[in-house]
């Protein structure tokens, strides 16, 4: 803690003798500027720090509202009372003479690791863009300063596949997947956001058959280059920063080699992370390899609970916790969000904090349902939810910008709790703080030590070039976990600095911005539609020309990828398909099935008929699937159970009740043949299953005992391609 000189006053407590300032009506900040509702507030008072304020004002505090303003000199929980124990005050000083610490680099969100923007890119209008102006618009909602996406490699990566833009060596297309289209959309809104890419897994062909990426770095970083020169080339899209590969192994060759592949290529601008999983060994490489230090721009950590270490401190280089939170986004992941975004700059210097994800729009029953700073699955609904964490990402990324400084202070409250104070370097002063409690601020890793949180009175000093600041705007957050009705992202009035001091009373769970920036807003489109379960009858015919994305609206595959496919040699009513097009086992990040599928629907579904047209492309040992009841998916994938409905080139069907078949519940002939078109009819009825093939029935009254729920979907035998058309389901 920044300790005050001697000749400040030594009493702690803020002075007393002010008379109460008047309090006004706070004002409810939205797009159009609408006064908002008061809402029922607990006791608070003044402690007033200069002379003059509101003199000759007398209003009691007990009967005040949240809606009255109350916020001076100081504000927060009241004086303690009569034979309570004193309320703990504490000094801090805010001082840029010295000089300041760390840049600041800003906050950002993936978009990958894997799939969890999946859904997000079926919305209709205009609910897509009020969510996309929610995570991006400046001054607006979250405000990110930085967009982390995946370089899409094919395989599962947490919720799902995403496609390369180079499924095998010589194929390129950088319109495959959504990636592009978000990063376009997050620029489009914020120009100056930062970029980074970052591969979980890649195509198999790089690994020429083996489950490393590092045996041949040439082909690895032409692979990653191209990525970043199509990112430009086709959609005029600068790429800031490239990661190594996902909280895994690392090559100091491979990296060496990837930064001397950018330069050739012209991309000197592109800085390198490495290396995306902990602090070392990367930190200690670094410290005795000087080659290595000299082209590893920024060192990267996953989930490091706020702390550093010290060889990491040692090399000079930026710390960022390159992947965090991955927390349900309730108000205890908000908690957790407001502490670290504080605390990995306080405890363990890192001056960018990015969240997993950036958005829940994936099947909330996927694995980490719903760790996004927001939430929006429902497409065919529209309804989405703008989650408490994007309000707590407000109170830093609205009034700091990438490029600011953090100021040279130790940012632990006596009391419990954190602050950061940054600036422009132009006058401009931002101070987050955050008393969020041990209970609820637990991320999902990693385990939280305990500690406590106290009400506290908090007295700034300002010094240096700020010790001129009069006013500050105040921005406030309340979680309440009792009444369960929080105050998010409210504006309160001006807070008067006098002579370089003002005081502040903190309560337990509050985030707290005090800002010589007037630009903040909290805006507010209208309610979007209520929220509807996915159509219990639902078909496609993928006869799509010219397809916005290159994957199907609502079908998430889980292995292998599923594309938009034209099928110029078919002359009759399947020109148009879905086309599964994953034929090697790729590099994979987590144990990939060994069968591709991709699910669709309500989880909840129990009674459904599923209808497919299929056809077989891989001759003699080819083979596809359509499934209900599928209960499983993500990085849990080849677990899945189900009933499914295999067809094989061999003239053979079998029924069973896991993805992997080896749960076999019926088999038989079906004389279905490679190259040419089958209709396939899955009937799930209670505990009892029927197949159709071709409209005539092949087998029946096959017992289901479990599982008694699940998606639909549809597959292949193995890494093959096949194709899928008129799909139909029809649920209960």
């Amino acid at each position: 803690m920044s300790r005050l000189p001697a000749s400040f006053p030594s009493s702690r407590m803020a002075a007393p003798g002010a008379a109460a300032p008047p309090r006004g009506w706070r004002r409810a900040v939205t797009c159009r500027a609408l006064p908002g509702a008061a809402e029922a507030l607990g006791e608070r008072s003044w402690t007033g720090t200069g002379t003059g304020i509101g003199t000759g004002i007398g209003m009691g505090c007990a009967a005040l509202l949240w809606g009255t303003i109350l916020l001076a000199c100081s504000c927060g929980p009241g004086p303690p009372s009569v034979g309570a124990a004193p309320l703990l005050a504490a000094t801090y000083v805010l001082d840029d003479s010295n000089g300041l610490g760390r840049e600041f680099d800003g906050i950002g969100a993936v978009s990958g690791g894997g799939a969890t923007s999946r859904l997000l890119v079926n919305y209709q209008e205009p609910y897509r863009s009020q969510i996309l102006d929610y995570l991006f618009k400046p001054n607006f909602g979250a405000s990110l300063h930085m967009l982390k996406v995946e370089i899409g490699g094919d395989a599962q990566s947490t919720d799902g596949t995403e496609p390369s833009h180079m499924h095998y060596e010589n194929d390129e297309n950088y319109f495959r997947g959504y990636e592009w289209w978000l990063m376009k959309e997050a620029k489009k809104r914020n120009p100056k956001i930062k970029l980074i890419g970052l591969p979980w897994a890649f195509p198999g062909w790089i690994g020429k058959g083996e489950n490393w990426p590092y045996d041949y770095p040439d082909i690895t970083a032409y692979y990653i280059v191209s990525w970043i020169l199509g990112a430009k080339q086709y959609h005029d899209l600068d790429i800031d920063y490239i990661g190594i590969w996902n909280e895994r192994a690392f090559s100091s060759k491979y990296i060496k080699l990837l930064r001397y592949t950018l330069d050739k290529h012209g991309l000197e601008q592109v800085r390198i992370i490495a290396s995306d999983r902990l602090w070392e060994p990367i930190s200690f490489v670094m410290m005795i390899d000087s080659e290595l230090h000299g082209v590893v721009d920024v060192i990267g950590a996953h989930y490091p609970g706020t702390k550093t270490v010290q060889n990491a401190i040692l090399t000079g280089k930026k710390l960022w916790s390159s992947e965090d939170y991955s927390t349900f986004n309730n108000d205890i992941g908000a908690g957790c969000w407001a502490r670290i975004l504080n605390q990995n700059y306080v405890n363990g210097n890192m001056t960018s904090t990015i969240a997993w994800n950036l958005v829940a729009s994936y099947y909330e029953e996927l694995p980490f349902g719903r760790c996004g700073l927001m939430t929006a699955q429902e497409p065919w609904s529209g309804h989405y939810k703008v989650e408490s964490p994007i309000w707590i990402t407000a109170h830093t990324t609205q009034f700091t910008q990438p490029g600011w400084s953090y100021l040279q202070v130790d940012g632990h409250l006596e009391g419990g709790g954190s602050f950061v104070a940054l600036t422009d370097g132009l006058g401009n002063l931002s101070i987050i703080i955050e008393t969020m409690s041990h209970n609820h601020s637990k991320c999902i890793r990693p385990p939280l030590p305990n500690f406590s949180v106290v009400p506290q009175r908090a007295t700034f000093y300002l010094r240096g070039s700020f010790y001129m600041v009069e006013t500050l705007q105040v921005w406030h957050s309340r979680l309440d976990f009792e009444s369960g009705k929080s105050i998010l992202f409210q504006q309160l009035n001006p807070l008067k600095v006098w002579k370089g001091r003002f005081s502040l009373d903190l309560n337990v769970d509050e985030v707290y911005t005090l800002t010589t920036l007037k630009t903040g807003w909290k805006c507010e489109f209208p309610e979007p539609p209520p929220p509807q379960p996915f159509p219990s009858n639902y078909r496609d015919d993928f006869n799509i020309r010219n397809p916005p994305f290159s994957e199907a609206p609502n079908f998430a595959d889980q292995t292998g990828v599923f594309e938009y496919f034209v099928n110029a040699s078919d002359p009759g009513d399947h020109v148009f398909t879905l086309r599964q097009v994953v034929v090697q086992r790729p590099i994979t990040w987590v144990s990939d099935a060994d069968q591709t599928i991709s699910v669709i629907g309500n989880f909840k579904w129990v009674n459904m008929t599923v209808t497919c047209d299929i056809y077989i492309e891989k001759p003699r040992e080819g083979g596809v699937f359509i499934a209900g009841r599928v209960d499983n998916g993500g990085i849990y994938v080849r677990r899945t159970k189900g009933v499914f409905f295999w067809v094989f080139a061999d003239g053979s069907y079998r029924v069973t009740g896991d993805l992997a078949g080896e749960e076999i519940l019926m088999k038989g002939l079906a004389g279905v043949r490679d190259n040419a078109w089958h209709t396939l009819t899955l009937n799930i009825q209670g505990n009892s299953a029927s197949g159709l093939l071709n409209g005539y029935p092949l087998w029946e009254n096959v017992t289901i005992s479990k599982p008694g729920n699940g998606w639909a979907a549809l597959g292949t035998r193995s890494f093959e391609f096949a194709q899928f058309d008129n799909f139909q389901v029809e649920a209960c």
